[in-house]
């Protein structure tokens, strides 16, 4: 397995753009900045994921956009509200091929694409579905279309592997390896392999790490269809780096097929004592609850807007 050398972060900002909650009470703190702004003028939440990542070192600054949610609607007005700065965004990361991650990142690219690049996994092109014939469900899953992005003149990076991006101070996972034994995927997807429906391996499913200075990994998740278990075992193997400082994203946990394994994933997690724990988009309101129950100082519920400063 390919490793990389992630070199260190002074600072870290996580701006949420879209996220499923949205609460203009949350209590904020000093690395958890909440928006606040004038009603009616609020921001928008859906089901979807999208953040943007400033990281600094030195004199350097980047700025890296991973994932779009799941429309325009959200993610433009959010950006907007936020005054996100589009022209500083260098690199996008797809976390995987699913509608909800990459709803506007058409728009996006329409206009200036020539001037962003595009990370993703090879099969974040596949067509995907949801079949589950005892309850008579055949779904859907949409599909990412190659030769549109292309026609905005962005250049696409099919990496299967791990790689790094902001001059090495941003890594994307890769292919994560399995290696639990408790997390199997999502039931009933399935993707189109070779012209055939197979079960979805889910092999594009991949993360966003940052090495803080001092503190460790800040990982951060699309979806965890891989296993957010496997996903930071898979992180500290590529980087050679075990501290994780914060874990935050979606961690797909909701629904009957994964409350089985909220416990065992809320106890590992507490295994890697991280000093933040961000649950996010698809975790679920079970397992959100068991993971404040059980590291309430270190848990912290999102809302659509947060900008989380790490320093």
């Amino acid at each position: 397995m390919k490793t990389v050398r992630l070199r260190e972060a002074d600072k870290l900002e996580v701006t949420v753009l879209v996220d499923n909650y949205s609460d203009v009470f949350l209590q904020g703190s000093a690395i958890a900045q909440r928006w606040f702004g004038s009603p009616p003028n609020l921001p928008l939440a859906e089901h979807g994921f999208a953040c943007l990542l400033k990281v600094y070192a030195g004199s350097e600054e980047h700025a890296v956009l991973f994932d779009t949610g799941a429309s325009t609607t959200c993610f433009f007005h959010n950006a907007t509200l936020l005054n996100v700065d589009f022209d500083k965004i260098e690199s996008i990361v797809l976390s995987h091929g699913h509608f909800d991650h990459f709803g506007a990142l058409l728009q996006f690219l329409k206009g200036d694409g020539d001037k962003r690049s595009l990370l993703l996994h090879p099969d974040a092109f596949l067509e995907r579905r949801i079949n589950i014939p005892a309850i008579g469900v055949t779904r859907g899953m949409g599909m990412l279309n190659e030769a549109d992005l292309r026609q905005t003149g962005v250049t696409i990076h099919k990496i299967a592997e791990a790689s790094t991006l902001a001059e090495n101070l941003v890594m994307v996972t890769g292919e994560v390896e399995r290696v639990t034994d408790f997390e199997k995927g999502l039931p009933g997807a399935e993707a189109k392999i070779d012209d055939k429906w197979v079960t979805d391996p889910f092999r594009d499913d991949q993360a966003i790490v940052v090495n803080l200075k001092g503190k460790g990994l800040v990982l951060i998740t699309g979806c965890s269809h891989a296993g957010i278990i496997n996903t930071v075992k898979h992180a500290q193997k590529v980087s050679g780096i075990e501290k994780i400082h914060a874990l935050m994203g979606g961690f797909h946990l909701t629904g009957p097929a994964f409350e089985p394994i909220i416990d065992r994933t809320v106890e590992e997690i507490k295994k890697l004592s991280p000093e933040m724990i961000v649950p996010m988009h698809c975790t679920g309101w079970k397992a959100i609850n068991r993971l404040a129950d059980s590291m309430p100082q270190q848990c912290t519920l999102n809302s659509v807007g947060t900008k989380y400063a790490f320093q």
